[in-house]
């Protein structure tokens, strides 16, 4: 049986080599491969009890992944045994806590672990974190919190005042009976095209509040028959061949995200003959037709969501919302009575929350650091804090195909410098500013004729404060692992100097 453990509070301090802090994918697979190459001195930092982290907290009525599952796991821990196409949130979370016990991380993980601030303390050579378990020091710290850990609310005119049931969709609350309820869902994204399906099925009313139509395409799932899992299990080779097909399809739909006509096209194509085979012609069908560009915003996937709009019992807002009552919420059309709210409203991706606990040695926080909006050495290091790698970070996230390969990617990074550093015997590993912003005008220039920028429409991957797409990579996914996935030392200050001579031309390969 899975066991969590919630470290005691300390008076003393705990020093380890490397701190990570959260374990979902990016932080688990980092100790994995820790583990795995003998690295014993290491610690997660983790603020809830458990594993998993957005497929921990994501446990709304429908949540699944809309990646296939064979290409949303670990390349180093393939999983012959998923279910379907598509796995659940239960069977995702599931695979996640497997690892970290079957892999030997749960020992080093610090479950109730929250960062409280992360402080560098140049004289020391070391960072030192505070955390809500007690305090901590490491001569590395990297952090996997994640684009997708801290809910966002909606700025709602009077939405503190509901008194009725509300909760975010990355907190449901499981104790609400929803049974004959009319319910509100603000939000038609990723979370919410999940949601609605299931809440119709036994809400007594459904409204959905529509700020914009999301494109949807047809969700091509099915279960994996007996044989088919026995096949994988017997024979990985198959399971890899399956894994490189979804990877290579995935990658050809990156042109889509470049405006490109022809690519454009096919896919807008197929998602309004969605839509249109769903939903007959009429002011429904205009209500749930986008105005912007395909691939502005993340492209969804269901077979589910535009039918449950068929139902007496749901209904599509889309006058848009004045302010939120006590028991009600005003439109420009008018006033709708509700027994419960519920928030599908994303996450603080763009301004992550943990560079605000995140200190230089002079006290200056990360996020006051990024004065135009996050911004990375190859998507990993920042200048201003030595030792310190940032996973899913800045144009770390994808437009289009999995997450994971991303993760992999700097995975392969991380340990690569880390090597570097344990093979020169340097405490300190800093990136120029210079080199920062050039790599950053790398890819604003890349970005400038994306959809994302070009496509009409308003979406988390920009930071709107300065018109940057500091979210996504706007580039190949084997572009990313080319440039971001293999630790090259040469443009990095090594306790505090420039790698120069032969050992400047020198990488390190993991």
């Amino acid at each position: 049986m899975y066991q969590t453990s919630t470290i005691e509070p300390q008076s003393t301090t705990t020093h380890a080599k490397i701190a990570i802090i959260g374990s979902g994918f990016a932080g688990l697979g980092l100790a994995i491969q820790l583990r795995r190459r003998g690295e014993s001195d290491f610690i997660v930092l983790e603020r809830a009890d458990d594993v998993g982290g957005t497929w921990r907290d994501n446990t709304y009525p429908g949540a699944a992944c809309d990646i296939q599952s064979h290409l949303y796991s670990f390349s180093f821990r393939p999983n012959p045994d998923w279910s379907r196409v598509y796995a659940t949130q239960p069977e995702i979370h599931a695979y996640l806590r497997e690892a970290s016990i079957d892999e030997g991380v749960q020992p080093h993980i610090s479950f109730g672990a929250e960062l409280l601030s992360c402080t560098w303390q140049a004289r020391a050579a070391h960072w030192a974190l505070e955390t809500s378990a007690g305090s901590f020091t490491a001569d590395f710290v990297v952090t996997a919190a994640g684009h997708l850990s801290d809910p966002k609310l909606p700025n709602i005119t009077g939405l503190e005042k509901f008194e009725r049931p509300m909760f975010h969709s990355a907190r449901w609350d499981h104790s609400f009976k929803r049974e004959g309820k009319s319910i509100g869902v603000i939000g038609s994204g990723a979370s919410g095209i999940q949601i609605v399906p299931e809440l119709a099925k036994t809400a007594g009313q459904l409204t959905v509040f529509q700020r914009s139509a999301p494109y949807i395409i047809p969700r091509v799932d099915h279960v994996y028959t007996t044989a088919q899992k026995s096949m994988f299990r017997r024979m990985p080779e198959t399971a890899q061949a399956l894994r490189d097909e979804l990877f290579w399809g995935n990658e050809a739909r990156f042109p889509q995200r470049r405006g490109i006509a022809d690519f454009i096209a096919k896919i807008e194509t197929t998602a309004l003959d969605h839509l249109a085979a769903q939903v007959p012609e009429g002011e429904l069908r205009h209500k749930l037709t986008p105005d912007y560009m395909i691939g502005c915003k993340r492209i969804l996937i269901s077979n589910d969501y535009y039918p449950a709009f068929l139902r007496d019992n749901v209904a599509l807002e889309t006058s848009g919302i004045v302010e939120v009552r006590e028991r009600s919420i005003i439109t420009n059309d008018g006033e709708i009575e509700l027994d419960a709210l519920v928030l599908g409203t994303g996450f603080e991706a763009a301004d992550l929350p943990i560079t605000h606990r995140i200190f230089d040695e002079n006290g200056r926080s990360m996020a006051e650091s990024w004065t135009s909006g996050g911004a990375a050495y190859a998507c990993s290091t920042v200048a201003g804090y030595p030792n310190l790698f940032i996973m899913n970070g800045p144009n770390s996230g994808l437009g289009a195909g999995s997450i994971i390969y991303v993760v992999e990617s700097q995975i392969q990074y991380i340990l690569g410098a880390l090597e570097f550093m344990d093979s020169t015997g340097a405490s300190t590993i800093e990136i120029p500013q210079q080199a920062q912003d050039n790599f950053v005008a790398a890819i604003d220039e890349r970005a400038a004729d994306t959809v994302w920028l070009n496509g009409g429409c308003y979406s988390w991957y920009v930071d709107h404060r300065y018109g940057r797409l500091t979210t996504v990579w706007p580039d190949f996914m084997t572009r990313f692992r080319r440039e971001s996935g293999r630790f090259k030392p040469d443009e990095y200050l090594v306790d505090g100097k420039l790698v120069d001579g032969p050992r400047r031309l020198e990488s390190v390969s993991v």
